[in-house]
């Protein structure tokens, strides 16, 4: 399967707003869109950089 940038960024932005949403019904609002949510951006694009390269990695290292 052939993945493009829409097809492999987008359930990940679907997984991390369906978290922020429902971190809200157990936190403040203002914390999670503030504190939470910038934190977990950041980590799903450092993830999904290296899981990326490691990827391209394991491709061409055989």
């Amino acid at each position: 399967m052939e993945f493009d940038l829409a097809r492999s960024v987008g359930p990940l932005v679907l997984v991390v707003a369906v978290a922020a949403v429902a971190l809200t019904s157990v936190m403040n609002a203002s914390t999670v869109f503030t504190m939470v949510l910038p934190s977990m951006i950041v980590f799903s694009v450092v993830a999904f950089l290296l899981g990326m390269k490691h990827g391209e990695y394991r491709t061409t290292a055989r």
